[in-house]
């Protein structure tokens, strides 16, 4: 019934995955009781027009049964196979079998004593019959079956030294030997160039600057290649049952979502994916369950505020940020310019126990120059981007993305006043956080007034400002018109930000 197994399957069918074998547990039941109600597709006729092959009608409970469609299904090579397995739900047990009663429930001592009777089980509780043991027991052929692999492989490792070697490294999701160097030209590259761009662009910019060394990496979008920005020089386009490595989707976002999940849980790929930050929501599940099972899926989320412009509050991502944020083990990053976009890039890369949301701007922001140390700082989640006269700060203006040139221009008009200040990028929340308390106690330096400048809701910045401190950002809906005057409409402006940190000063 689920959506996802529209768009899922639908894949599968335009693909042609012969190797897909799914199973249909036709029971008529859910946990409300019988399905007639809410349920009347012709689920046989939906998967045909998916383009799957169909075997209808198989009786579940028949073992021989079910082997037979399994063996017709494997015979078809060209299209994945949906078996209809017909069965009762609860089988045996003289009560309830064919009820809601034994889809999320406990049967009960009583019941289970009476379906023990009717089965004709006689054996105790937990104990497995021999016979029943050794008919399951496939140790010995899988020992047989791996060891012919492993076989095959040092024969294959003997004749292609070179390519066994990248197989390893791949399956293993390990970087390529010289990973730490490569990466490192290609953020100094990055660096030089000094560009004022969109990060999108900036994103993009990475991508193509890190491929040559990952061929694992295999990419997408949800129908907005041209807005994500997240094809590359030289990606060849999934068509069809033609293989490549980027992947068009469709507007798919929770399929695309699981599908990275399913490759990175097989392994010797490094997916990504992208679409609008607020389409996000569409995929949630999905994100939730790659943070879950500690995978390496990097998401890459574009058109990331009111800087949209106007498209309208439907598109402007408001709580979006900081609820990716809230996922445990999601690393959420928001760069302000081209450098933080190809660091966040890398830190993506090389985690190899959690997925990454990598959150990017549509229009153009400025590149801010840093020094050697700041850069490798940026890797810290959170790093002084413009240090106080004399490092001796009265205020502290933590921000991010799209903000960040609005903290540092603030800076100078109120350092023109003699209000020194210390501005502080914080391109991901959850990185600072796991840092050592020295390191971020240099950054937010204890006893000194904080505010947090960031275009989205503003619950979690006071986390890092205390209560004493101030956080300008929108607990509201956007609204439509060009970003420059959404900005100004909602108090994103130098004046606005030197009033708040005077404020807060007192």
């Amino acid at each position: 019934m689920e959506g996802i197994s529209h768009e899922a399957c639908a894949l599968a069918g335009t693909w042609g995955l012969g190797k897909l074998v799914a199973f249909w547990d036709d029971n008529n039941i859910s946990i409300d009781g019988h399905t007639d109600g809410w349920f009347t597709d012709d689920t046989p006729k939906r998967f045909e027009s998916y383009g799957w092959h169909v075997i209808a009608d198989v009786q579940g409970h028949d073992s021989a049964a079910l082997n037979a469609a399994i063996v017709a299904a494997k015979a078809v090579t060209d299209k994945p196979t949906l078996i209809c397995c017909k069965t009762i739900i609860g089988a045996g047990s003289p009560n309830k079998e064919g009820t809601h009663d034994v889809h999320g429930a406990a049967l009960g001592d009583a019941e289970i004593a009476a379906t023990r009777a009717h089965i004709g089980w006689n054996y105790p509780p937990f104990e497995i019959p021999k016979h029943v043991y050794e008919a399951w027991d496939a140790r010995t052929k899988g020992e047989g079956l791996e060891k012919l692999w492993n076989n095959k492989f040092a024969e294959y490792k003997k004749a292609f030294p070179k390519e066994a070697a990248e197989f390893v490294r791949r399956t293993n999701g390990d970087l390529p030997a010289d990973w730490a160097e490569f990466a490192a030209k290609a953020i100094a590259a990055i660096n030089e160039k000094g560009e004022t761009i969109a990060t999108r662009k900036a994103s993009q910019n990475a991508i193509n600057a890190l491929v040559p060394a990952l061929p694992e990496f295999l990419g997408g979008s949800a129908d907005l290649t041209g807005s994500n920005l997240t094809n590359w020089v030289g990606a060849h386009h999934v068509h069809g049952k033609k293989p490549g490595n980027y992947i068009s989707y469709g507007v798919r976002e929770f399929g695309m979502a699981h599908i990275m999940n399913g490759m990175a849980l097989h392994g010797g790929l490094l997916p990504f994916g992208g679409t609008f930050l607020m389409f996000s929501e569409y995929a949630r599940n999905a994100l939730r369950m790659s943070a879950l099972m500690k995978q390496r899926v990097i998401y890459v989320f574009t058109h990331d505020s009111i800087g949209l412009g106007e498209d309208g509050p439907t598109h402007q991502p408001v709580e979006q940020t900081t609820t990716l944020r809230f996922i445990p083990n999601m690393d959420t990053w928001r760069p302000c310019d081209t450098v933080e976009s190809i660091v966040s890039w890398v830190a993506s890369v090389e985690r190899k126990d959690g997925p990454s949301s990598l959150i990017f701007s549509r229009q153009n922001l400025a590149f801010q120059k840093r020094d050697a140390a700041q850069i490798a700082n940026i890797r810290k989640g959170g790093y002084i981007l413009s240090e106080a006269a004399n490092g001796k700060p009265q205020a502290i203006i933590i921000s991010t993305g799209s903000e960040i040139d609005l903290a540092i221009k603030a800076k100078a008009a109120l350092a023109a006043e003699g209000i020194n200040v210390r501005v502080v990028s914080m391109p991901s929340t959850n990185v600072f956080d796991r840092q050592d308390q020295a390191y971020k106690d240099s950054v937010l330096s204890k006893g000194i007034k904080r505010v947090a400048v960031e275009a989205g809701v503003t619950g979690l910045w006071y986390k890092y400002v205390g209560l004493d401190g101030a956080v300008i950002g929108m607990d509201c809906f956007g609204e439509s018109a060009p970003a420059p005057e959404l900005f100004k409409h909602f108090g994103f402006t130098v004046d606005n930000v030197v009033a708040t940190v005077k404020k807060v000063l007192g």
